[in-house]
């Protein structure tokens, strides 16, 4: 089974007749991995976890299960980049099983809601985190009042999108390069961090064996910390996506997946480890951020901001990533005609999706200026994220049957392991639905307003897998 392109018109110009180059190694896809997934989620959510179970063990399970659930997708999800390692990823494992219209419902969500308001989330996170420097406590002022209020930290997070975009504009190598760099040093600033905290005097290991009193508690506490890991954890998903440009995919993909997985799961654990033995489990439950609080027990006040300035190193990596892999899926719904063709522009001089880098910003920028309503988009598109998971990891049970001799790597431990993972996500949806209800039915007809859409920019030439 082939998944083919359509064939491309005389007019068209050369920028949109090849493919994106394939220039990244597998260093550089693992640290796309990597660096995607450490943003500032470990420094913050042992307060959501601890305040959801009350105890210092189920917070560890929470993690240990969740990298497990996020290691059964990412292995899935190795065999199919493997055995497709095309441009756009979950979209080209979707239209290949499930035809046109579940691809394009998934690249319409993506590019309307879920990769901008990711990055508005990202954007806005990093002005937050900077903000807590009195050198740059000019971020929470406001800066316009006409026609309406404007801070100075919508205005940072607009700069930080177009600068990261522009990077990725001038090429995925360059991009690609610069996860790498920054990957390694904020993985080893980390493993500082937690030395720092070993070292110390202040600790005890007495503390994993306290409790917070006052938890939700329960199954519901446990699966409450559960999500809050996954979060932590998300991300993974986006190296897919940007397939096509990789150097021997069907090795690469593979490696960087689980290998890029199993070292944030160490770092992850490590960094938790580390604040328990600083802090007993009723201060990390009253901390907004225990990883600041434990350091700043350790160290005192610089250590906070050491802490503080890797949150913001981590949260600007993050960032990279999520730009980079989001403009790849228009990319390739519009390579497939799709979508606007204009959307499957190259830049003739850097080999990078020019339009759909540009546009993708535009989106952005138009997010951050509608100010409170960001949070409530973001909240959508972790429905949606997870809604796609699921479908797209039940795809391997299509390409298993129809391309069975396609691939270099097989899932270790099928069909169980991709059923878990369907089943977990299953279960994390029925959670979201139950817990953010307006939200998740807003997220559900913003998927379907794709319907007529699709049928509106349905091609003459039809062009199925």
């Amino acid at each position: 089974m082939d998944i083919e392109r359509p064939q491309t018109s005389p007019d068209q110009s050369a920028s949109q007749t090849h493919e994106l180059p394939r220039v990244l190694r597998t260093s550089h896809a693992t640290a796309i991995v990597v660096g995607t997934l450490i943003g500032s989620g470990i420094f913050l959510v042992p307060h959501e976890m601890m305040q959801a179970t009350g105890s210092s063990g189920l917070v560890y399970l929470a993690w240990i299960v969740g990298g497990l659930l996020s290691l059964f997708g990412a292995m899935t999800y190795a065999e199919l980049s493997s055995m497709l390692p095309y441009t756009g990823g979950e979209y080209v494992y979707l239209r290949g099983a499930y035809g046109d219209l579940t691809a394009f419902l998934y690249m319409w969500t993506w590019f309307a809601v879920a990769k901008p308001a990711s990055i508005a989330s990202v954007t806005t996170g990093l002005a937050r985190t900077l903000a807590i420097f009195p050198a740059f406590a000019w971020l929470e002022a406001i800066a316009f009042r006409i026609p309406f209020s404007i801070t100075w930290a919508q205005l940072f997070a607009i700069a930080a999108t177009w600068l990261i975009t522009g990077l990725n504009y001038l090429g995925i190598k360059k991009a690609g390069d610069f996860q790498l760099v920054f990957t390694w040093l904020k993985g080893i600033l980390i493993l500082v961090i937690a030395g720092f905290c070993f070292a110390s005097a202040s600790g005890h290991w007495n503390n994993f064996g306290t409790s917070f009193v006052g938890a939700h508690g329960g199954f519901g506490g446990f699966m409450i910390a559960l999500i809050a890991a996954l979060w932590a954890y998300d991300g993974w998903n986006d190296l897919t996506m940007v397939s096509g440009e990789v150097q021997q995919p069907e090795k690469s993909l593979p490696i960087a997946l689980i290998a890029g997985l199993g070292i944030v799961g160490v770092l992850y654990m490590a960094t938790n480890a580390a604040i328990q033995y600083i802090l007993p489990a009723a201060a990390i439950a009253a901390s907004p951020r225990p990883a600041v609080s434990a350091l700043s027990v350790v160290t005192g006040p610089w250590g906070a901001a050491l802490v503080s300035g890797v949150m913001a190193l981590s949260i600007f990596v993050t960032l990279n990533g999520t730009i980079m892999s989001g403009a790849r899926v228009p990319f390739a719904a519009a390579k497939d005609g799709l979508f606007f063709k204009r959307m499957a522009d190259i830049s003739p001089r850097f080999q990078s999706p020019s339009t759909s880098l540009v546009v993708q910003a535009l989106l952005t920028t138009g997010l951050l200026l509608a100010v409170g309503r960001f949070q409530q988009l973001f909240e959508l598109a972790i429905f949606a994220e997870w809604l796609f998971y699921m479908i797209t990891a039940t795809t391997i049970f299509h390409y298993r049957r129809s391309l069975p001799q396609a691939t270099t790597y097989r899932v270790w431990g099928y069909p169980v392991v991709p059923i878990l993972f369907v089943v977990a996500a299953a279960v994390l949806l029925y959670y979201s639905y139950a817990e953010n209800l307006k939200n998740s039915l807003l997220g559900t007809a913003v998927i379907l307003l794709g319907v007529p859409l699709y049928y509106a920019l349905r091609p003459r030439q039809a062009t199925a897998s």
